[in-house]
């Protein structure tokens, strides 16, 4: 397929790796990055992103629409796009083009974060919606999507992949890991960690860090900033214990850095959830936790024991590699659903005027 693939595509994100993997697969991508179509103004540029309007936005979907008659795609793929209009989308349609979003993301969470507002209007005019969590699903059919289906989030495997070489603990700075961001309740829950003896080593955006844990804290835990690609790699490779909080804010069932830890080789202990409980088995492939205490028990139970930490991490690495928990396999799921869908898009009526009008929400 040829396909116009809408996502922010600079080194180390997620969706980067989403395209390289229908490159792998033998798709012709061609990238349009929205990262530039931003209002910079320090007191509109909230509102316009809370809003999604502003004439950044109508550029961006100018330049779109552009991209497609050009390019004449089979497939647009918009990756947590929140600036489009249903007037581009329904332009799509006309031109034959199917049309996916995928959104990691919780347009329907109790975060209410914002910026979903011209999405929420976009739902009815997708072609394919891909959600990550069950919850969403129903969120998705109730505002008149058409199709929606559940992927996981997988592993970039060209990035995270085990060390060639031998690595022992000998080898490792990091004791207990935590690379990401500091939601919900993050924070306080490494303090604690901390508190309990444990060294912990946390890296990840430093003013977010910064606000979220006192000036004491900050400076015992947290060392080097983001880190992406080989950095992060490395950063797993050389941690004897990696860390995966769920981000229960937005109702997630698994993260991405369960599966990428999982393909790095690296130990992961993750937050207990039906979601990690279904891809690894506890104890074996993976340990969880549930709450501080638990958390603290089995660190104190593994930190020491490198042997097991091996044995668990090998089986973890083979089971993310046994059941394709990378982008290959996942993305191509999706293609083959839009390939299904654009067989018999001619069936499909378009949304009455009910349905793209009072149930959207927001």
């Amino acid at each position: 397929m040829k396909i116009l693939y809408a996502g922010e595509l600079r080194p180390g994100t997620s969706c980067l790796f989403r395209k390289w993997a229908l490159e792998r697969l033998g798709h012709q991508v061609v990238g349009f990055d929205p990262t530039g179509y931003r209002m910079e103004n320090r007191l509109l540029g909230p509102i316009a992103f809370r809003l999604a309007m502003g004439p950044h936005a109508i550029r961006l979907n100018r330049d779109l629409l552009a991209a497609a008659e050009r390019e004449r795609p089979d497939l647009l793929w918009a990756d947590k796009l929140l600036l489009l209009t249903p007037a581009t989308l329904k332009r799509m349609r006309a031109m034959g083009i199917t049309t996916v979003s995928y959104m990691i993301d919780n347009a329907f969470g109790p975060r209410r974060d914002p910026g979903w507002r011209m999405y929420v209007k976009d739902i009815p005019w997708f072609d394919l919606h891909v959600t990550q969590r069950e919850v969403s699903l129903g969120h998705y059919l109730e505002r008149g999507a058409r199709n929606v289906m559940k992927v996981q989030t997988a592993y970039e495997p060209t990035i995270h992949f085990p060390s060639p070489a031998r690595i022992s603990d000998a080898d490792r700075d990091r004791e207990v890991s935590f690379i990401g961001t500091p939601y919900d309740d993050r924070a306080q829950v490494l303090t604690g960690v901390a508190q309990a003896g444990v060294q912990v080593v946390v890296s990840g955006n430093p003013r977010q860090w910064r606000r979220a844990l006192t000036e004491d804290a900050y400076k015992k835990i947290f060392r080097f900033g983001e880190l992406y690609e080989q950095q992060y790699r490395e950063a797993i490779w050389r941690s004897k214990i990696n860390l995966s909080f769920l981000t229960r804010s937005n109702q997630d069932e698994y993260t991405h850095k369960s599966f990428e830890i999982a393909g790095c080789g690296g130990f992961l202990l993750a937050e207990r959830s039906a979601g990690h409980a279904a891809k690894f088995k506890e104890d074996e492939e993976a340990v969880f936790f549930s709450g501080k205490d638990e958390l603290i028990a089995k660190i104190r139970r593994y930190l020491p024991d490198e042997a097991a930490r091996t044995r668990i991490a090998a089986a973890g690495r083979e089971r993310a590699l046994r059941d394709g928990y990378y982008n290959d396999v996942q993305v191509s799921r999706i293609v083959e659903r839009a390939r299904d869908i654009a067989q018999t898009a001619a069936e499909i009526p378009e949304p009455n005027a009910a349905r793209e009008g009072g149930r959207h929400g927001g």
